[in-house]
This record gives structure tokens, sequence and C-alpha cells, in this order.
């Protein structure tokens, strides 16, 4: 068996010393026990690695940062002993199967308690992490960062159980999410996914590996700096566990600490209590505004269960990043359909208000209903945040510099606020078609890809001087998508004016840019075009993208190792970097690599797709 400790002999030797410290340990487990349901668990064979992402193995720490991009196979050997788990549950237990003590681990892993929707109770006394564990924590460079795996066993926490009132055997085939497995297209739909969004600035948990059993099934192993959710404090609260809650706040606010994640935490306990409230205030309100910009659906809820405490996403099973501004799909999960994009401000802005009231109560002891607190400062902040952050956000994708978006947001906030109310003009336009089904839900198709114009404009300025604007037709021929009909792109007076505001708009915040720092036009122009041309590329990836592109790499799997699986991910996300900072590097990263068949044809997907959901 293996434990925490190596001999002298063994340290020596072994680069791959940290993998023997991911055991089950966490201080969560020890400072908030009634936050987890502990399990033994056993080493699960007959596992093979599919993937594993050398580059966050290294950020981590638990490869040399000379470690080549392939296996050896020492390091196969501890990727399996460390992951490849299996919990001994509770019908294990009833049922009697007998499991000798040499194979077990010698330490418990946890599942954590969590609020969610789906349950029969609304207060999160039975739910929480149905099918993971978390594998434990691993410190690198200063940070410390969660481990968890999904697919390990059923747990007590999953609604199969406590809908039906029953234990299962970990693989019943009578229930899906119950049954405690996961699969392997899971597993590579978040890798690809979560590594672009990731790059591209978006909070996320990443994958760190995938381990393949038969029939497609998997191991998902999993990563970020604090893996807490909304969810692990709202279950606390709803059933009113003062003290369980304030050493739950605390052991939150520490690890933000020491990964120096928050600064200048204050050391008294009512104002760190505040501290806390404003930086969750002020997180939601960013990522609620940025998962509109980007288009990102990730299904967020009052029960703060489809989101990481820092608006990291998770559960990629539902995720989507559109084409188009889809703001009326909405995805059917059965027994209810989900919140759509533009109500995802809603449900952020509610998790801060419960957020509210928790704080109210650890400083108070006395829980007051949740609707006291909608007019709370919290929620006032959060609208200030909101606001701000969408016209940055606009700013930056129209192609200017960070030094020039501040200052437009500083001293021509008006012209900003006006190009954006034109913006969302087009945005927001739906089809003539009106509401219709799709394969997981149903949607009501935008019509415009803003992209498109933000990218092409400052090009024909560029060609034909800024005296010119373009006509109805010219402009709508660039915004127009594959959903638009001719009804939805005749002539209508309203448009007309809107096509010249934009336009106006656009070149009032140009000249304005222009002006300030002495620039000719000319050259300014020319520095939005490629700022936008890398910001608002054609081919963006995705849901329906990412859908595609792993059933051709599933289809594809039996014949690609874990190696080309990496080297594969890497060349797709070269391409699909959009820091116009980093185009230069990506450039050169593509002459040196260039792109496999493999890779061709997966960015052919992405245009195929790139206006979908």
């Amino acid at each position: 068996m293996r434990g925490t400790k190596l001999t002298k002999a063994e340290e020596a030797r072994s680069p791959y010393l940290k993998f023997r410290t991911i055991d089950g340990s966490h201080p969560l487990k020890k400072f908030v026990p009634e936050a987890v349901v502990e399990y033994r668990a056993k080493y699960r064979p007959g596992g093979n690695v599919a993937f594993f992402n050398f580059d966050l193995a290294r950020e981590i720490g638990l490869i040399p940062q000379n470690h080549p991009n392939e296996f050896t196979p020492e390091l196969k050997n501890e990727i399996l002993q460390t992951f490849s788990l299996l919990i001994v549950n509770e019908y294990d237990q009833l049922s009697g199967v007998k499991i000798e003590d040499e194979q077990l681990k010698p330490n418990t892993y946890m599942a954590t308690r969590y609020l969610q929707l789906q349950h029969p109770c609304k207060k999160g006394t039975t739910s929480g992490d149905g099918r993971s564990i978390w594998n434990g924590q691993v410190s690198h460079n200063g940070k410390t960062f969660d481990l968890s795996s999904c697919g390990t066993g059923a747990t007590r926490l999953s609604p199969a159980c406590n809908i039906n009132k029953k234990f299962y055997q970990t693989g019943d085939p009578s229930v899906s999410y119950g049954c405690g497995f996961s699969e392997k297209d899971e597993g590579l739909s978040s890798l690809f996914f979560s590594e672009v969004l990731k790059q591209n600035g978006t909070v996320t948990e990443r994958v760190l590996a995938v381990i393949e059993y038969q029939k497609g099934l998997s191991i998902n192993v999993r990563v970020h700096e604090n893996l807490f959710r909304p969810s692990h404090f709202f279950n606390h609260l709803k059933q009113g566990s003062y003290d369980v809650l304030k050493r739950m706040v605390n052991l939150y606010v520490d690890h933000q600490m020491n990964n120096k994640t928050w600064l200048n935490v204050p050391k008294d306990q009512m104002q760190r209590y505040d501290f806390f409230l404003s930086k969750v205030s002020e997180t939601f309100a960013k990522i609620s505004a940025n998962f509109e910009d980007e288009y990102i659906f990730c299904w967020l809820d009052w029960d703060g269960d489809n989101i990481l405490m820092d608006g990291g996403i998770i559960d990629y099973g539902s995720v989507r990043q559109f084409g188009l501004y889809h703001h009326e799909y909405r995805f059917d999960d059965v027994q209810r359909w989900s919140t759509s994009i533009k109500e995802q401000k809603l449900k952020a802005k509610y998790i801060v208000q419960t957020f509210a009231q928790m704080i109210d109560f650890l400083k108070t002891e006395k829980k007051k209903s949740v609707e006291e607190f909608k007019n709370h400062h919290s929620l006032q902040y959060f609208d200030q945040v909101f606001v701000e952050w969408k016209l940055r956000n606009l700013m930056r994708k129209t192609g200017f510099n960070p030094t020039h978006v501040e200052f437009l947001i500083q001293s021509h906030r008006k012209d900003v606020a006006n190009f954006r109310e034109d913006f969302s003009y087009f945005e927001m336009a739906k089809s003539s078609k009106g509401p219709i089904k799709v394969p997981d839900g149903m949607n009501w198709n935008a019509i415009y890809c803003m992209r498109d114009i933000l990218r092409e404009l400052p090009q024909i300025y560029l060609s034909r001087g800024v005296q010119k604007h373009l006509g109805h037709d010219e402009f709508v021929d660039i915004l127009k998508s594959k959903y638009a009909t001719k009804k939805d792109v005749k002539w209508t007076l309203r448009k007309e004016l809107k096509i010249k505001s934009f336009q106006s708009n656009y070149l009032k915040l140009v000249n304005a840019v222009a002006r300030k720092f002495k620039m000719p036009v000319e050259k300014l122009l020319l520095e939005i075009t490629m700022r936008s041309s890398v910001l608002n590329k054609y081919d963006r990836v995705t849901g329906d993208s990412i859908t595609n592109i792993i059933q051709k790499v599933m289809s594809k799997k039996p014949k690609l190792t874990a190696e080309e699986i990496y080297q594969i991910l890497k060349e797709f996300t070269s391409y699909q970097n959009l820091d116009p900072d980093q185009v230069h590097r990506q450039s050169n990263f593509e002459k040196e690599v260039g792109h496999s068949r493999m890779v061709k044809g997966m960015l052919q997907i992405v245009r195929d797709f790139r206006e979908g959901l």
C-alpha cells in the first residue's frame, strides 16, 4: 500500500513525489466535518490513461518543469494509483460486500454536501456530490489546488438516492446519474471546452486526467484553486447552522488569503465578513457581465450549484458558448427548463442577495428572510460593477487597447453607453420564425453576428475613409447570419436610423481616442483592425462545435494515444486564442507545428457551427 510518506531513497529517485500527497486529505474534513460524507476507497482495476494534461500537471507541481510531454511507466502508474478509485458505498456496506483491508486506501475521501435544486429537500440536507469524491489538495509555488474526480461511485448524496429512498449499487443500469459512473466523452468535452475558455480569460476548473474503462466509462479528474461553490454555503444557511457556516466562511477566506487571491483582508471579524460580501458581489457582477458578452450559458440558478465561488465554470454537461446572442435558448432538463443567458444576471444577483442574508446571519446570529435584503447595498454595488464591466467589455471587443478603454470609460462614458445601446439593438434581434425546438431544448434564433461587424468595420473605414458610411444593405450583409430570413433583413426606418447611429457613435469614439493620444485616425484604425480581427475571429468555438469535435475524437480514439490527444488539444486551443496581445506568439507556434489533418478537420467543424449553440 502507498502512504503519504516516502523513504529518503524514494524521494531521491522519484520525480512524482507530489502524487503521493494526494490521499484524500483536505482541511474541510477537519474543520467542517458536517459538510462532508467520508468514504473508504479501493483501487479500481482495468483503467487506462486516455488523457493527461502535462501543462496543468507542471503548473501544480505534479511533474517537473522539464518533463517531456510523454509517459514513463512510473508516471502512468502514479496517475492510476492516485486517481483510479472506487468508493465503498452504503450499498456495499449493507450488502456485506467483503473487501480486504489491503485493498483499501489508507485514508477516507469526501463527498461534499451542498444545495441542489433537483433534490426533494430544498435545505440541502441530502444533496451534494453524487458521483464524485475530492482527492485532496496539492501545493506548489505558494498556491494550493483542490482536486476532485467524477465517476468514482454512487454516493448517498445523488438525486436518485434521495428521490427513490434507496442506496444504489455503483453501476446500477436502472439509473443514469445515480449509477455513480461518468463517461469518457464527458471528460473530453470538459477538457476541450475548459482549455479554450481558460486560455481566453474565463475562470474555470480544468481537466487534469481522463482514465478510461470498458464500455466508454471513465474517471474525470478536475483541478482548480478552490472548488467551493455558493451552494456549499447555502445548505448550511437554509438549515440555520450558524456554527458550521461560520467555520465554512473562515476556512474559505483563509484559503483565499493563503493563495494570495485576496489581499488586504481585515483582521476584525465583522470587517472580514463585509470584505467577503464585497468580493462575492464584485465577482458575480463581473462574471454575469462576461457571460452575457461572451455568450456563455452555464445555467446559473438560485441554489449556486452550477458555479464556483470565484465565478469559475464547472460541470460542462449543460455549459455552452453561443455563436450569436441566442438569449432565448433554454435547456430541457426533463423536469424543468433552465434559465436563459440573459436571466443569468438576475440569478447571479439573487446569489449575492443570499450571501447578504448569510453575512447578516453571521453578524447578528439571527436569520432573517432573504426578501429583506432585496435592496441591500451589496446589490447596488453589483449593479454598478455589472454596468461598468459591460461597457469595458464592449470597448475591448471593439478593438481599443487597455489604455484607450480606460480613457473612454473615464472621459466619454456617455458616448460609450450610446454605442452600447446601438450595439444591443442588433445583438438582441430575433428571427421572425419565432421559437423552435432544438435537440436539447428550445431557442428563438438571434439573426445578427456582432463579431463580424466589429471585425470588418475598421477595415472598411481604412480602405475607403471614415467619411463614407455603410448603407443599409452593405451593413446588413456583413451582420446577417444564416438564421436571418428575407423578412428579417428588409429595410425599416428604425433599422436605417440605428445603422447610421451605430457608425456615428463608433467613429465618435475613434476620433476621441485619436485626439487624446495625438494619433492619426488611420493609424488608430489599423491598430483596432489588428486587435478586433483576433478578438472577433470568424471561426470561434461554440457548444455545438465542441460536441461534434468530441465525436470526431472519440471515433479516432482507438488509434489515438494520450500523448496524441494532448498534442491535438495544444494545436486546437492555440488557434482559438483570442488574446490580441499574444497573437504574435500564437502565430509562431502555428508556424512551428502547423496543423495536423485531424486539427484541420476540427477547425472546419468550428466554422460550420460558428453561429449556433
